[in-house]
């Protein structure tokens, strides 16, 4: 199956050319006019369109249309998230080909990913603003989740190498409406959700989300979850010049975090799907408040100004254990004596040819409680005008944030076998072994010391300008410019030669952008582009390694061509680009002294992507991409990586999701979901492979109702969803065959 699936991917590019041929064919040209920078895209309460296409960009500082930016973006709106029965963020994300999900450094709380080989763990976006907290993102408030490809720094400030991720909620709408929708799932899972709008005036509305979910999130064991949500949204002066929205979003997850399989011999240890390492008391608690408001005026029909201040704050309580290695009870007194070791410089991964029967996890804690809180404010000025024959569509702005970051570690020594796992002082946090294919799961009594508070601050500001120009009626100019500034400092209690006492940081930063659009009739667009990004190293305001001083930052550029085409009245769209990404200054271990770190790293992306989006015909619709990546670390970011493939990011992944509606009342679909093998570290010494997973749906629709059944992982196919680097890698399996009944009812 996977032989055949790998083919998948070039049987779309005959059809994307003779779709785009068609398009050529049937479409006469036509002058291209200017669309308005401000436009207001109003969104229906709770009926959402039933169209895998596009929605408008919702991001203000992007054009409303695709075809207007020179860059590739997916958008994946909740008529596709709700046929797939995708209730995280994670899931929905599947449909981005090019995106893997990741973990953060230390251990894997919250939605991370890695997007086109880079992380993209600060760029993720709640409205267009920063969204830097790390908690599990869910679905319940979101209208769609836009995913811009490349550099973007001159839009977004620092971040954004492989591009961003921006989370659309829900708005409300001038017309009233209920639904209220249960999901109980074969894996032990109940969800239910509440979207409810209704207009206070002619010109104000209300709407709130709610959310609650009990049970298992997955087949496999520790994934117990018990979450809670509610999003209120108050619309002011609906229709008017001056429009105010305030917005809030509070959400409480009691969840299990999956630390995976430990690797042996090159790949995840060949155990049961529903072997989990840590303890049946692990919890992972977090508390999100995030609260808005956004005034929005209109100075004339051409001219606007826009301001947004978001705040946001995430407590995270966390007690995970993670399995730290392989090894067997052959020691002293049947002390755990791990399979290999070694070090930051000269990782080794795990080897044995014994019996897995003979073999223990070592468990490693890895508790913190973390805060997290940041403040936005970010204003823009959009206009329109025309200097000759030019005409101009001119946004300029400024944006302001504050950012404090405190993370309080605790360790857990415990023994193994009745042998102390951990040397006399020392804070490693070993806190137990279980067998590799009977892990018990039972609770751990080994006592919890606070170790290290990690602290930091951060202060940025931005100054930006970006200029749309009609030279001709087909030909557009898009260029930017942006400075930033930026300045950090971090601290630790408990120092070591990896972990500063404190050090600081202020960067300031030109990014740029630059485009060509040649759109020769309305169904067509062509670009090339070329834009910039930088991430300081004290970004993340976690504990620094390396160095007496903060490295440079990284500095990225890429540079992308594509095409974007219309076809059926604009009912579907198919989309093709080919792109680089470079990232300079790369965090690379001296090879001398693997507590050192210097900037000297380079890491290279080739890649290409196609997608497709919308209706065949009235009553077939697919949703779908392909993304190949040609990765390589060019200069060496770690020992023993030079030309290696960076971990995380296969070289082929599609997605391809489909319905047909056999009647009125009747509709049926599926897709598949392929990714080509993958590397679990920067050493390529660790592997999972590649695979196919199939999903189907069969929806019953009514005007008051909707039964919907999803089948997830049809073939029960084995495979690695999540990949962990730390410790040589791990690998999180995916959810095995499961089925999910969705009950919506509208009042």
């Amino acid at each position: 199956m996977l032989k055949h699936a790998a083919r998948i991917p070039f049987a779309l590019a005959p059809i994307a050319l003779c779709l785009a041929q068609t398009a050529w064919a049937q479409t006469a040209p036509s002058a291209i006019t200017t669309p308005a920078t401000l436009r207001e895209v109003q969104v229906n309460a709770t009926t959402e369109s039933d169209s895998f296409g596009a929605n408008a960009l919702s991001n203000s500082r992007l054009p409303a249309d695709l075809k207007d930016l020179p860059q590739s973006a997916v958008i994946v709106n909740q008529a596709l998230m709700k046929s797939q029965g995708a209730t995280s963020m994670s899931s929905a994300l599947r449909n981005v080909p090019g995106l893997t999900i990741g973990a953060a450094e230390g251990g894997q709380i919250g939605t991370n990913i890695n997007l086109n080989g880079f992380s993209a763990r600060t760029d993720v976006y709640l409205d267009g603003a920063r969204d830097r907290g790390q908690y599990y993102r869910d679905t319940f408030a979101l209208d769609s989740i836009e995913v811009l490809m490349g550099p973007s720094s001159m839009l977004f400030g620092r971040g954004s190498t492989g591009g961003t991720i921006n989370q659309v909620t829900k708005k409300p709408s001038l017309k009233k409406a209920t639904e209220v929708q249960v999901t109980a799932t074969s894996t032990g899972m109940v969800r239910t959700l509440l979207d409810h709008n209704t207009p206070l005036s002619d010109t104000s509305a209300f709407r709130v989300a709610l959310m609650e979910q009990k049970g298992n999130a997955s087949d496999r064991d520790q994934s117990a979850a018990q979450d809670f949500g509610i999003a209120p949204s108050l619309k002011l002066g609906i229709g008017t010049p001056t429009q105010i929205t305030f917005s809030g979003l509070l959400q409480h997850n009691h969840d299990m975090v999956d630390y995976g399989l430990p690797n042996l011999n090159g790949a995840p240890a060949a155990v049961s799907r529903t072997a989990a390492y840590g303890n049946s008391d692990d919890r992972t608690i977090s508390n999100v408040a995030s609260l808005s408001a956004l005034v929005e005026h209109k100075l004339t029909p051409l001219t606007s100004v826009r301001n947004q201040t978001q705040f946001n704050r995430v407590v995270t309580d966390a007690r995970e254990t993670a399995p730290q290695g392989l090894g067997t009870l052959t020691g002293v007194g049947g002390a755990f004596v791990p399979l290999s070791t070694g070090t930051a410089a000269s990782p080794i991964a795990a080897s044995s040819n014994l019996p897995l029967s003979q073999l223990y996890v070592r468990q490693q804690s890895h508790d913190r409680v973390i805060q997290d809180q940041s403040l936005y404010n970010l204003t823009e000025f959009n206009t329109q005008f025309q200097t000759g024959a030019v005409k101009h569509a001119l946004l300029t702005g400024f944006d302001f944030g504050s950012e404090i970051y405190n993370n309080q570690n605790y360790y857990r020594n415990g023994s193994c076998n009745g042998v102390a796992l951990n040397a006399v002082g020392a804070t490693t946090g070993y806190s137990g072994c279980v067998a590799l294919l009977n892990p018990t799961n039972a609770p751990n009594t080994a006592p919890s010391t606070a170790g290290n508070l990690a602290t930091g601050q951060a202060l940025s500001a931005g100054l930006f300008a970006n200029d749309t120009l009609d030279l001709t009626p087909k030909v557009k100019l898009v260029m930017g410019l942006r400075q930033d500034y930026y300045s950090a400092n971090i601290g630790n209690s408990i120092p070591t030669t990896t972990l500063l006492s404190s050090t600081s940081q202020t960067v300031n930063f030109t990014s740029v952008r630059a485009g060509g659009i040649y759109q020769p009739t309305t169904a067509q667009s062509y670009y090339l582009s070329y834009s910039t990004s930088f991430n300081p190293s004290l970004e993340q305001l976690v504990s620094t390694t390396g160095g007496t001083q903060p490295l440079p930052p990284t500095e990225n550029r890429g540079i992308e061509t594509g095409g974007k085409w219309d076809l059926k009245n604009g009912d579907l769209s198919l989309t093709a680009a080919a792109f680089q990404i470079t990232q300079y200054n790369a965090r690379a271990q001296d090879s001398i002294n693997s507590a050192l770190y210097t900037a000297t790293g380079t890491v290279q992306v080739k890649g290409m992507r196609m997608g497709i989006a919308g209706k065949l015909n009235n009553k077939w619709q697919v949703f779908g991409g392909y993304t190949r990546l040609n990765t390589s670390i060019i200069n060496a970011i770690a020992p023993a990586t030079q030309g290696n493939m960076p971990a995380n990011t296969p070289r082929d992944s599609l997605s391809l999701w489909s319905t047909y509606s056999l009647t009125k009342q009747w509709e049926v679909g599926g897709g598949a979901s392929y990714m080509s093998s993958r590397y679990m570290s920067n050493t390529d010494l660790t592997q999972v492979p590649s695979y196919v997973r199939w999903d189907a749906v069969v929806a019953y629709h009514q005007p008051k109702y909707d039964v919907r059944l999803n089948l997830f992982n049809l073939t029960n196919t084995y495979y690695c969803d999540a990949l962990i680097p730390s410790d040589g890698g791990r690998a999180v399996p995916g959810l095995g065959r499961s089925a999910a009944v969705t009950v919506a009812y509208r009042f």
